[in-house]
């Protein structure tokens, strides 16, 4: 019996230390394991998507290589957590990807209208040709919008739809004829430009709300169920391109649950995800949001993920960003603020005591400290009634909340989710209101008080998807164009710019303790960077990409000298598509 005894136990040991052989290894590298300032370590070894250890080369190897391990020469790149973007229309985007002509990342004005021609050579009959959002004028040499006469010369038989930012969109003369659009067509809150004579120039302008915009781009081309998916796979992999392992996606308009997240649900559960997705919910239909989120709180399950091979891949986490109509807090800084309804504080109160009661975490958009004060003050009076008692909460953007308002938000326990909108939009606002005397958004206020921050893009709508982009700006307070918007002394350090896109990220889908860093236990999601991004110049920091992007312990993304080991993805289709001749973020 005793030998029986002793077998086992040596067994047992031989099994616990097998288990422990890696799946992978990554080594010769430059790990920054963001657990502290300026820590690093040679060598990283994961096994079931699950970080093992990190250390020396040589003692990673010794520990927990076996025959089976796959090792990474990393070659002294660098390795970091991979990126979270807290605030991105990742599965709206999915929808839509394929058929739009990005300009993100174009040098020239001259550039991007080529490439409208261009692509519209090749467009069918029927099909629009679309550049929606990811570029401003001051991103090119030429630092000016097209004009319309530009646009319509360029493609004058072929429906084109442009957008610029939140307040302004390009209509050529075959789109206006296409819609039947004429001086009679009207919009709520926005203007469509008329000439002299009453006809339509195809210049429109959110003034009051962006509906023109967003219901026009919603009679543009629509992609088949099969496309859909087929963009999804391509947007993500475009994401993996730049790092990114994880998006917390924050709903939006035209973005209708279940029907519009059906697609990015069928690729969770057939672990055809390269990204780990969580994501909220937006009422579509004012005047009916709070039958809406009755509905999902009794019928839909928070935190239940609906990848069955990956942890926390594709989750519902809750309500936002906007919660009601008359709380949709618009950010144009091509004109005044808007004033909120009268009725806001009236209609959110039931959401938000409907939320507190069944613990449902939300996120609320909202720009201005003015309409910031009236939300907290609906909060607060719920809170005393029902005690929000670390339900996980938030704002979305916050540029010019008060030091008065975030100590009011810490006192709640929320966070704040910042997005790089200024670095489109600094010039318009410096055009508005005059250079800011403070940061803005107050990131290093916030981080001060404590208050949960984490980062992100807001893409793609009116910013690029590209993260090298927002922490260029979070570690300069430039804006795309060059402009310092931010005062030099309140631009961020590099480590505490990368903290909040990653670590910082993961708290606003409660998983702060589960990935971020490149430690024991922690999720294996990571990216072996083209760049150092702790030693190259600030300014080069925007042209950093993934060389090797891992999700759960498995290889998502390889270009440079590990392209070999990327996965293969489908074609894109349809065969049109903007995407297959020129792809997402342009490098030129």
């Amino acid at each position: 019996m005793k030998n029986i005894l002793i077998l086992f136990f040596i067994l047992t040991g031989f099994f616990a230390k097998a288990q422990q052989k890696a799946d992978l290894i990554i080594y010769n590298g430059k790990v920054a394991t963001m657990q502290k300032q300026g820590e690093f370590a040679e060598a990283i070894a994961m096994k079931d998507g699950i970080i093992l250890d990190t250390g020396t080369a040589k003692n990673i190897l010794a520990s927990y290589k076996s025959s089976t391990t796959k090792t990474i020469d990393a070659k002294g790149k660098t390795v970091i957590p991979g990126l979270n973007d807290s605030h991105m229309h990742v599965i709206r985007e999915g929808l839509n990807y394929n058929t739009e002509l990005r300009w993100d990342g174009v040098k020239t004005l001259k550039r991007a209208m080529e490439m409208l021609k261009e692509q519209a050579a090749r467009t069918p009959e029927g099909v629009w040709i679309k550049v929606i959002g990811g570029w401003n004028e001051f991103q090119f040499e030429e630092k000016r919008q097209p004009t319309i006469d530009e646009i319509n010369a360029a493609v004058p038989d072929k429906p084109v739809f442009i957008t610029y930012l939140y307040g302004k969109a390009f209509l050529n003369k075959k789109g206006i004829e296409v819609l039947g659009y004429t001086k009679d067509t009207k919009y709520e809150g926005s203007v469509l430009e008329q000439d002299s004579k009453g006809n339509l120039t195809g210049l429109m302008y959110a003034k009051e709300t962006p509906k023109a915009i967003y219901m026009t781009m919603g009679l543009t081309t629509k992609l088949t169920p099969e496309e859909r998916i087929n963009s999804s796979i391509q947007f993500n992999r475009e994401l993996n391109r730049f790092g990114l392992t994880s998006v917390i996606d924050a709903a939006g308009g035209s973005q209708n649950f279940p029907a519009d997240y059906v697609t990015s649900l069928d690729l969770a559960k057939q672990n055809k995800l390269s990204l780990r997705i969580s994501y909220y919910l937006f009422a579509q239909q004012k005047g009916r949001e709070l039958q809406d989120y009755e509905k999902w709180v009794a019928e839909t399950q928070i935190n239940k993920n609906d990848n069955l091979i990956v942890a926390n891949g594709y989750v519902e986490e809750g309500a936002g960003e906007n919660i009601v109509a008359s709380a949709a807090d618009f950010e144009n800084f091509l004109e005044p603020r808007i004033v909120l309804s009268d009725e806001m504080e009236k209609d959110l109160e039931p959401i938000i005591r409907l939320l507190a009661k069944n613990k449902w975490p939300f996120r609320l958009h909202a720009t201005y400290g003015e309409s910031i004060d009236r939300m907290l003050n609906v909060f607060e009076k719920v809170n005393t009634e029902i005690p929000f008692n670390g339900l996980r909460w938030f704002f979305d953007h916050a540029e010019t909340i008060t030091p008065s308002e975030l100590e009011r938000v810490k006192k709640l326990g929320g966070g704040i989710a910042v997005q790089f909108r200024m670095y489109y939009q600094g010039e318009l606002y410096n055009k508005l209101y005059g250079a800011p005397k403070t940061q803005l958004p107050p990131i290093k206020k916030m981080l001060e008080l404590g208050i949960p921050v984490g980062a992100g893009t807001d893409a793609t709508r009116i910013s690029t998807f590209n993260p090298w982009m927002s922490l260029h700006w979070l570690i300069t307070g430039k804006t795309i164009g060059g402009m310092q918007f931010w005062p030099k002394d309140q631009i961020l350090d590099k480590y505490t710019a990368l903290q909040l896109y990653t670590n910082g990220s993961a708290w606003f889908s409660g998983e702060e303790k589960e990935k971020g860093k490149l430690i024991k236990g922690m999720y294996a999601d990571m990216a072996i960077l083209s760049d150092d991004y702790f030693s190259v110049k600030a300014d080069d920091i925007r042209k950093i990409e993934s060389v090797m992007t891992i999700v759960n312990g498995k290889i998502v993304y390889a270009s440079a000298e590990y392209k070999a080991l990327s996965p293969e993805i489908p074609a894109v289709i349809p065969d049109w598509s903007p995407v297959k001749y020129f792809g997402g973020y342009q490098k030129q």
